[in-house]
């Protein structure tokens, strides 16, 4: 497999008509700053197709699934919880 496919989603992200998300967002170990800079790019991000919240949802959930078992089990713990900080941030929480 060449060097170009293996890196397919890092180009997604950093070319296509996704979000403008800050740098190393994703390696933050604190659920709530993940979550506060998703929503302040997709809030800010003329790049979006979508609504802010589910921009935001959805690259964090692509991140995910992309990583797969690339994250450790303390990374993926925190991104679920900005999953969970995110829902707050926008006021879709169901608690």
């Amino acid at each position: 497999m060449t060097k170009a496919k293996q890196k397919w989603s890092a180009d997604v992200t950093e070319h296509s008509d996704a979000m403008d998300l800050e740098d190393h967002i994703f390696k933050s170990d604190d659920p709530r700053e993940i979550a506060a800079s998703l929503k302040h790019s997709a809030e800010r991000s003329h790049r979006r197709k979508a609504e802010p919240y589910q921009s935001a949802m959805s690259m964090l959930t692509f991140y995910i699934n992309r990583a797969g078992d690339n994250l450790s089990q303390k990374e993926r713990k925190v991104l679920e919880q900005a999953k969970q900080e995110l829902r707050k941030a926008f006021g879709r929480d169901e608690d």
